[in-house]
């Protein structure tokens, strides 16, 4: 029993770390290549975890030679875009200036239901809102709109607007997030200051707090 235990915990752990240095992606976001790796390293890892007669360096090695043939390929992915083409394939214009493109459906074997469904997904309703639409290498669809059905935009309108960056988290759980507030050039004085103008005595109250562009400073604090 606590054979396979640590088996089965030192493959979670390899799987993990692959996982990691194969990079940050959602499964929706493969290319099919590492789609097919991330496939093959599961039923590696689950193989050596079944069965305790196969040596656990065996999975070890397979493993780690998937995730070199993955980084060698994304290196000459972004070396290469002959190479990138060759392994990813490339993008099908599915509707372009408003009409369904039936041969390039057909050629990505990409039919109408799907269309519209992921178009439903996307809040597009109508094809007639559609200019331009896009299947991608991971199977995602990109849409372009129709100019006159584009939501307006401030520039649309001819307004100004203020730079807007992205929040300071200075708090989160309860911890104080110092890089946060050395980015900002804020002490921890000054937040223990503004959670005491809210009622809060410690940032350990805190469920989070975070502070926008504007100045503007969002506390929630936790449940009792």
């Amino acid at each position: 029993m606590l054979i396979t235990l640590t088996r089965t915990f030192l493959l979670y752990i390899l799987v993990v770390l692959t996982m990691r240095l194969m990079g940050k992606r959602q499964i929706a976001q493969l290319e099919p290549f590492e789609l097919v790796i991330t496939i093959i390293i599961a039923e590696l890892a689950v193989i050596p975890m079944q069965d305790p007669n196969i040596p656990l360096i065996n999975g070890i090695i397979s493993i780690t030679t998937l995730l070199f043939i993955q980084v060698t390929f994304s290196v000459l992915s972004l070396r290469s875009i002959r190479f990138r083409s060759f392994l990813d394939g490339r993008y099908s214009l599915v509707i372009a200036n408003g009409k369904i493109l039936e041969k390039e459906m057909r050629k990505a074997r990409y039919n109408l239901d799907e269309l519209l469904e992921q178009l439903r997904q996307q809040s597009v309703f109508n094809l007639s809102d559609v200019e331009f639409a896009i299947l991608e290498t991971s199977g995602e669809l990109s849409v372009l709109l129709k100019s006159q059905k584009r939501p307006v935009t401030p520039e649309d309108m001819q307004l100004e607007t203020d730079y807007e960056g992205l929040p300071l988290v200075l708090i989160m759980d309860g911890q104080v997030m110092t890089s946060e507030l050395k980015a900002g050039q804020l002490g921890e004085g000054w937040l223990r200051a503004e959670l005491e103008k809210h009622g809060i005595k410690s940032p350990s109250d805190v469920l989070i707090a975070s502070l926008n562009t504007t100045g503007d400073l969002f506390i929630q604090a936790k449940e009792p």
